[in-house]
């Protein structure tokens, strides 16, 4: 179930809601009474590995890296 929060609220207490979305809930932020936007857990089953840049490096890579070899490769 969806709870309806102020986007003023919100704002005010994200670390509160922060920890109970991840706990699971969900909530639709409102302004003016009107449904701004939702936010709710990331489920992983949803998420694909497009590339995996600690393939490349431990730590990954950064994006002037990243793009230094995208360039080469054009």
């Amino acid at each position: 179930m969806n709870t309806h929060i102020p986007l003023k609220d919100f704002r005010q207490n994200v670390a509160k809601y922060e920890k109970r979305v991840q706990k699971g809930d969900s909530f639709v932020i409102t302004r003016r009474s009107r449904p701004l936007f939702r936010i709710s857990p990331v489920n992983d089953e949803d998420w694909e590995t497009v590339v995996d840049f600690t393939a490349f490096r431990k730590g990954g890579l950064s994006a002037k890296e990243l793009l230094e070899r995208l360039n080469r490769l054009a």
